[in-house]
C-alpha cells in the first residue's frame, strides 16, 4: 500500500469510495456536485506528481456524488510535461489499495467528426497509442504483459450510455487516439488519423488505461470534445480554446456522471 494511501485511509476514516474519477483539462468543476468533501492537495500526499498545466487543479477531494462515495482527482500529468508515461502510476495505485469498484476517466479531446462538434461528449470504445509510449516500460513482473482486447468495461460502459439516454442528452461513442503532445497535431496527422480509425484525439487517459488494467481496475473513460481537429476548421488551435469549451460539454458529462454513479438519484 502507498504511503498517500496510508495518509487518506486515516483522514477518511470510514469513507470507502465506490468510484474514482479522474478530471480532464477545464472539468475540475465537477467537484462541485460532490458533498461532505474532504479535499487534499496533491503536495500533501506522498510521491502524487505536481502537475504544471494550467486548467489542472492538483487536487484530490473525497465525498458523496448523489449518495455515493467517490474520490475526483482534479487534474492529472501528462507524459508531455516530463517524458514520463507512468506519472499517474501511484495515484492510480493509491486508488487501488482505497478499495474503488471502477475508474472514470474524463478528458478534453479534439473532434475528428462532423457530427460530433464542440460542446460533444464522446464515450470512449477504444484507443489507438499512437504516442509509441508505454507506463509499463520497466515494469519487471509478467504483469507488465496486460491484455487490452477489453480496456473499457462494458458494464461501466452500458451504465454510461444509459444515463446519457434518460437525461436525454447525446453521447457520442469512437475511438481516442493517443498523441504526445504537448503541441497540437497537424492537418496532414488529423487526415492520417482519421484513416486510422480515430473519433477524437488528445494528449492524456491512454497511459491511465494501461496502468488501470494493470492494476486489475475497471475502467470507463469519456471525451468532453472542446474543438475540431486541425485543418478541420479555421483558425489556429490552442489552450485557451480548450478551457473555454470544456465547461460546455463538461456540464453534460457531469450530469451523465452523476446519474451513472447515483444509480438515478437526484
Amino acid at each position: 500500500m502507498t504511503e498517500a494511501a496510508l495518509i487518506l485511509k486515516d483522514a477518511l476514516g470510514a469513507f470507502r469510495p465506490r468510484y474514482a474519477l479522474v478530471l480532464g483539462s477545464g472539468l475540475g468543476g465537477l467537484t462541485d456536485a460532490l458533498v461532505d468533501t474532504k479535499s487534499f492537495a496533491f503536495a500533501e500526499l506522498p510521491g502524487f506528481p505536481a502537475g504544471g498545466v494550467s486548467g489542472h487543479e492538483g487536487r484530490l477531494v473525497a465525498g458523496m456524488l448523489a449518495g455515493t462515495p467517490v474520490i475526483m482527482l482534479s487534474g492529472r500529468v501528462h507524459y508531455y510535461e516530463q517524458g514520463d508515461a507512468a506519472a499517474m502510476r501511484l495515484p492510480l495505485e493509491t486508488l487501488a489499495a482505497l478499495g474503488i469498484e471502477g475508474l472514470i476517466l474524463t478528458n478534453a479531446a479534439g473532434s475528428l467528426r462532423e457530427d460530433m462538434p464542440p460542446g460533444s461528449v464522446m464515450l470512449i470504445s477504444d484507443h489507438i497509442n499512437y504516442s509509441g509510449m508505454n507506463p509499463l516500460i520497466g515494469e519487471p513482473s509478467d504483469r507488465r504483459f496486460t491484455g487490452m482486447s477489453q480496456a473499457y468495461d462494458i458494464e461501466l460502459a452500458d451504465r454510461m450510455r444509459q444515463a446519457a439516454a434518460d437525461l436525454d442528452i447525446d453521447l457520442a461513442e469512437g475511438v481516442y487516439m493517443w498523441f504526445s503532445g504537448p503541441s497540437f497535431e497537424t492537418p496532414a496527422e488529423i487526415r492520417m488519423a482519421r484513416i486510422l480509425g480515430a473519433d477524437a484525439v488528445g494528449m492524456s487517459t491512454v497511459p491511465e488505461v494501461i496502468l488501470a488494467r494493470f492494476l486489475g481496475l475497471k475502467v470507463a473513460a469519456a471525451s468532453v470534445i472542446t474543438n475540431f481537429g486541425a485543418g478541420m476548421s479555421d483558425g489556429e488551435l490552442g489552450h485557451d480554446e480548450t478551457k473555454n469549451m470544456a465547461p460546455v460539454g463538461g456540464r453534460k458529462l457531469a450530469a451523465i456522471v452523476k446519474r451513472m454513479i447515483g444509480g438515478g438519484k437526484p
